[in-house]
């Protein structure tokens, strides 16, 4: 048993296929099948169910995943249990929703720079659901991302800012009554697959607000270059830190009642450098304080 198989049983579980576990572990689909097999001959059990299109784990096989992630997570954190570094030098892996990446994120980073010039954050950029499902198996130490509901037993999550939702027009549109503007106009949408695209969708629903929907994207960049361009509206969160220089938009609040995207911070309970997860929240909310993303004076890789 290697702990490479652990972790490939694990991603099968997570993703539910062989192709889209082996996209997240960096192997081939064939290579997954294979150490899936060579894990069932090893083990003397049947893993998945195969009698199936898509192969399935059968009871033993989900009963020994948990215990799989106990022993990869026991393995990832032996070295800071024994030696006790409190972590304010080396890397720690930061997950973080995409819309963070341009204000927030990169602001807290600096900042926690500026305190432990010592320690190297590495972002992944993920959704919501992504990212709880690699804190919970320890492949990064905490992510941003948007609360939306219980998390996993063995995780925590600690909040950073409230966004509430916000309609967003080109500047020469003729009104600035944002359920107008829904009514006449197209309306480009945030991807469901993201936690705030479910919230807009929910609150234009129970609303009975009914919209012409004509792109569904991803990206806030993006959804505010359509509007720019004259495409239609859209609905978005206001941003907790700011762009310097934001595209001109008209920018208007939603009735009362509307959603808000509450970010948090979100770790696991049994992490070894819960004191640099503290430290990272700390400079999460003093981005949220300053407000707005600015250009900071660089400085040399360990340089105070």
């Amino acid at each position: 048993m290697s702990i490479r198989r652990l972790r490939t049983l694990i991603a099968v579980e997570e993703h539910s296929t062989f192709s889209a576990a082996a996209d997240s572990v960096f192997i081939t689909h064939a290579a997954v099948s294979q150490q899936m097999r060579m894990l069932e001959e090893e083990w003397q059990v049947t893993l998945f169910d195969r009698s199936r299109r898509t192969p399935q784990l059968t009871p033993v096989g989900r009963a020994l995943v948990a215990k799989a992630k106990e022993i990869v997570r026991a393995y990832d954190t032996i070295v800071p249990s024994v030696i006790g570094d409190a972590g304010f030098q080396g890397e720690i892996l930061l997950g973080a929703v995409p819309m963070t990446l341009t204000g927030l994120t990169p602001l807290a980073v600096r900042r926690l720079k500026d305190s432990y010039p010592d320690l190297h954050v590495r972002i992944f950029p993920g959704l919501t659901t992504q990212l709880i499902a690699q804190v919970d198996r320890g492949a990064v130490d905490a992510a941003i991302l948007s609360r939306h509901r219980p998390l996993p037993p063995d995780m925590e999550y600690t909040d950073i800012a409230l966004e509430p939702m916000q309609l967003i027009a080109a500047q020469d549109m003729p009104s600035n009554d944002p359920l107008e503007l829904l009514a006449n106009y197209p309306f480009i949408r945030f991807s469901r697959d993201a936690v705030v695209g479910n919230l807009i969708d929910g609150w234009l629903q129970e609303s009975g607000i009914r919209v012409n929907a004509t792109m569904e994207l991803e990206g806030l960049e993006a959804i505010s270059s359509m509007v720019l361009a004259g495409l239609g509206v859209s609905i978005v969160p206001a941003r907790c830190v700011r762009d310097f220089n934001p595209l001109p938009l008209k920018r208007l609040p939603l009735p009362e009642g509307a959603p808000a995207r509450r970010l948090t911070l979100a770790y696991r309970r049994d992490n070894p450098r819960l004191p640099v997860i503290e430290e990272i929240h700390k400079a999460l909310l003093e981005a949220v304080r300053i407000g707005v993303f600015q250009q900071m004076p660089q400085q040399k890789e360990g340089t105070p």
